[in-house]
């Protein structure tokens, strides 16, 4: 049972969970293991490339030729009796995940144990057992968290989709109640790549932990002033709103339909624009929405983007749904706009815009059996 324990860590240096994981840990010494275990057991997305080699110059000193390291025997990564398609780690990097696991077997919490995870992450900084383990030690020290703060904001700047660094950012945060430094600090990371999923979540993290909606609405008009085209920028927009004043307040909703339809008409072909549109009309009735209809068939008049037909075609079926007056007008509407979809606007998805013609049809249009009583009325009369 002990040698399937090592291999937990080992797998953990790896970058990867072994199977049985949550059943194994408990075994290993020292309550640095029942911390991780009731952490959630986070795991790491794999071995780095620049892990694998090292990134260390010849002047390296192994851990083994260290003297003030000879009272710890270091573990060996144990990859069982037939090992398949061995990862051929450096010399450098089987040495610090040597000393590694023997540190963690042990508990030791130490200034010297703080260092060797600092050797650890840069080796490979994906190693949810190293970043969890760390913090362990960073508590029993007591160590200077702003100073820590510093050291990640580093590894962010060279690693910024890495979720270990941001899960240690976040807690390191939230342990030093502090935000101050977060937003702008996410604002560097969001010039280099708007984009950047695990930067978002962050900031989400931090404007909803510690109150920070001020000012977030003009941080993304900024945002898609420069780009409008960056979905996340809409998705934070949404995200915002939803989390202050909502969308069931008319005139919310009013700014917000003005707002969108005003960039739409800058990038009629961007979808995250018209995604954002159906988002928050998603509770209202489309039909009957003032003014929406003119402002789409106005719109039409100027663009053929697809996003803009399918939008009208959601109005013609929501007019169809809530039994307008001129039915078979509007249905016929809505199937030429399907058809010219399938055949011209949207040709990847001919085949979906042509089932949902069909299912209009068959739900809106005349059946057969409707039209077969009045038929035989009028021949009944003329006879």
């Amino acid at each position: 049972m002990a040698a399937a324990a090592e291999r937990e860590v080992e797998s953990g240096a790896q970058g990867e969970a072994a199977p049985g994981a949550a059943e194994l840990e408990p075994q290993l010494q020292g309550p640095a293991w029942e911390e991780l275990n009731a952490e959630g057991g986070r795991r790491a997305s794999g071995d780095s490339e620049s892990g694998a080699g090292g990134r260390r110059g010849d002047g390296y000193a192994f851990y083994r030729d260290r003297k003030e390291w000879a009272d710890i025997k270091p573990v060996p990564q144990d990859d069982g009796p037939n090992p398949v398609v061995q990862i051929a780690y450096s010399e450098n990097f089987k040495d610090v995940y040597d000393y590694f696991r023997a540190v963690l077997k042990l508990d030791e919490r130490s200034e010297r144990a703080l260092n060797l995870t600092t050797d650890a992450i840069e080796l490979n900084a994906a190693n949810y057992t190293v970043w969890h383990f760390r913090r362990v030690v960073l508590q029993s020290l007591s160590k200077d968290l702003h100073e820590e703060l510093i050291y990640i904001s580093d590894i962010i700047e060279d690693q910024p989709k890495n979720y270990q660094v941001w899960y240690h950012r976040q807690k390191i945060v939230e342990w030093l109640k502090d935000a101050s430094q977060e937003l702008g600090f996410i604002s560097g990371v969001l010039k280099q790549d708007a984009k950047n999923y695990h930067a978002w979540q962050h900031r989400q993290w931090v404007i909803k932990e510690f109150n920070l909606w001020n000012n977030e609405l003009e941080y993304v008009d900024q945002l898609l002033e420069e780009d409008v085209r960056n979905n996340s920028a809409w998705n934070q927009r949404y995200f915002v709103i939803s989390n202050t004043s909502g969308f069931d307040d008319a005139a919310v909703l009013d700014r917000e339909v003005e707002y969108t339809l005003k960039l739409i008409k800058k990038a009629p072909h961007n979808e995250s624009a018209w995604n954002y549109l159906k988002g928050i009309l998603q509770d209202q009735i489309l039909s009957k929405y003032p003014n929406l209809l003119e402002q789409i068939l106005h719109l039409m008049e100027q663009f053929s983007s697809p996003y803009l037909i399918a939008f009208l075609i959601d109005i013609y079926e929501d007019l169809l749904e809530n039994d307008c007056e001129n039915k078979d007008e509007i249905l016929n509407k809505a199937l030429e706009l399907c058809e010219s979809l399938a055949a011209r606007r949207d040709t990847i998805r001919q085949e979906y815009w042509r089932y949902f013609a069909r299912c209009l049809n068959d739900k809106y249009g005349v059946k057969q059996g409707d039209a077969e009583p009045k038929e035989r009325e009028v021949s009944l009369q003329e006879g």
